[in-house]
């Protein structure tokens, strides 16, 4: 499985684009219809499932993958990624761009792309405001933008983005991804006081679809934008079913109810010996990365020989078997195999050492008089895992309680901006997806992302510096040793144990024709072919 992960994550352009950043410039024009949309619509609904319900569709504040997943449909980016097996980009809105030198980067729009509720044609002033405004209002991601320093208006169509520094994630992560996403400045000036945060209420769109209706933890609507002057998407309508257990999308995938979804991978070896009819089983690497982190402020957990004996005492190979049915690799760190900075092997043995964690305890003054807690996802695989974890703690007498928490109450566990609950928090099994470069694993556990996606509060001013230098550093090999050092000092502090990338197997209607990244994630305006 390694082999296959190396191979499906090299990244076709970004290897080219690493070189060119190297000599100075980082990208060149691309030609128009390096892919091409379907020519006619299919017609129909297609249904799919998500891990978890939308709850932020601002792209300048978004939060997670299946946000993005919505975004994607209903805004416009000037480039966007090309489902395949390489990572790669292509042209979007933009009609033209090229990286003129290491700081510059020059766009034209296509004309005709329209916003949604008389907000008329996207142009370059759009493209200012929805870049600028991620850094005026301090969003919680405006590190995807890094050193952005203003988007210069040259025409109606035309602009240059223009960097204080060089950006090596520029053209992998923040252009064809989240932040990415263009908004009408007037639409959203008109629906907020200072043209912030507007949450789950879209006043524009400029994708091939618009959110119809939206149901809190039922279901996403998406139709067919009327204004929208592109090539047809394949379908009238899109429907998004969130559920947090993939167990219940594979019921509902049996029972006709869906047309594509990701399976887990306990399921993986039954559904590959004995598949649905008519269904299609892929398999995809992952560039999530699991780990159980340790929230070093807790009272419980401040001394680092303990967080050092939980480390050991764990092996991720016994949860890996248990959980994932051994459909899966232990994990060396943040970084998927293939990408850069991925380590070959952890200081800590993915296996763990009892009696390294029985050295570490002695060194603690023991085990904590009161158990643990073990916060975790309502879900049969992450409480599995937890189990597993629980018996391995009680080899060397630490106690633990686990608590399953649903989406909604887990993805806010460790925020401040929530109240007093990150304080109590103490052993938390955690998820993040990841983009292919190594800056957007490490960005969420710099200082500053401490109480806001940096749930085990570390902080190390070498980590913050390392990070900085590596989103400038050209020569890839530099850029590679610094991601390895940085998860170096992670796992030095012992609040991390790095376990799994997971795997994203899929399954579809044979008649469905999937648009998937690299890593299995969907990109459904791509989506083609015919549904039941």
């Amino acid at each position: 499985m390694t082999d296959r992960k190396s191979q499906f994550l090299n990244v076709g352009r970004r290897g080219v684009l690493r070189g060119l950043a190297a000599s100075g410039l980082a990208a060149t024009t691309m030609p128009l219809g390096s892919r091409i949309w379907a020519q006619s619509a299919n017609g129909g609904t297609l249904r799919v499932s998500s891990y978890a319900d939308i709850d932020a569709l601002d792209p300048g504040f978004y939060q997670n993958g299946y946000n993005v997943d919505v975004m994607n449909c209903i805004y416009s980016k000037l480039v966007r990624y090309v489902p395949g097996r390489e990572w790669d980009w292509e042209l979007e809105a933009a009609e033209e761009i090229e990286q003129v030198d290491p700081t510059h980067i020059r766009f034209r729009l296509k004309q005709g792309i329209m916003f949604t509720g008389g907000y008329g044609e996207m142009t370059a002033e759009d493209v200012k405001f929805s870049f600028e405004r991620v850094l005026e209002h301090d969003s919680p991601v405006k590190g995807d933008w890094g050193p952005l320093e203003r988007v210069d208006v040259e025409d109606t169509y035309s602009g240059v983005i223009v960097l204080s520094e060089p950006f090596q994630p520029l053209w992998t992560i923040t252009l064809p991804y989240g932040t990415g996403h263009i908004v009408s400045k007037k639409a959203v000036m008109e629906a907020t006081e200072d043209g912030g945060n507007f949450g789950m209420e879209p006043p524009a769109f400029s994708g091939p679809y618009v959110l119809e209706e939206w149901r809190p933890n039922q279901f996403v609507h998406l139709t067919r934008n009327p204004e929208w002057t592109g090539e047809s998407p394949a379908f009238d309508e899109i429907r998004i079913i969130p559920m947090d257990d993939t167990k219940t999308a594979e019921r509902a995938y049996e029972a006709g109810d869906l047309d594509f979804t990701e399976i887990t991978l306990s399921s993986l070896a039954q559904y590959r010996d004995n598949p649905p009819a008519d269904t299609t089983i892929e398999e995809y690497p992952s560039l999530y990365y699991v780990w159980l982190g340790m929230n070093v402020e807790n009272p419980a957990l401040q001394d680092e020989n303990l967080r050092k004996a939980i480390q050991h005492a764990i092996n991720a190979e016994q949860i890996i078997d248990a959980a994932y049915f051994g459909e899966a690799e232990a994990s060396t760190g943040l970084i998927a195999p293939g990408l850069s900075g991925h380590r070959e092997a952890p200081s800590v043995p993915v296996t763990g050492d009892l009696d390294r964690a029985r050295e570490f305890l002695e060194a603690a003054g023991g085990p904590p008089s009161e158990p643990l807690t073990i916060d975790a996802l309502n879900t049969t695989v992450w409480k599995t895992m937890a189990e597993v974890i629980q018996a391995q703690l009680s080899q060397i007498g630490i106690q633990t309680q686990i608590n399953v928490q649903d989406s909604g109450s887990f993805w806010t566990l460790g925020m401040e901006s929530e109240g007093e609950r990150w304080k109590n928090m103490q052993l938390v099994l955690n998820r993040f997806s990841m983009l292919p470069d190594p800056y957007y694993a490490t960005s969420w556990f710099i200082s500053d992302q401490v109480g806001i996606w940096n749930w085990e509060r570390f902080s190390s001013p070498e980590f913050d510096e390392l990070h900085q230098q590596a989103l400038r550093e050209t020569d890839a090999e530099a850029r590679d040793e610094m991601y390895r050092k940085m998860q170096d000092l992670m796992e030095a502090s012992g609040a991390y144990k790095f376990i799994t990338h997971e795997g994203t197997p899929v399954m579809y209607t044979e008649t469905l024709e999937p648009a998937l990244r690299p890593d299995g994630r969907p990109l459904f305006i791509d989506f083609a072919g015919s549904t039941s």
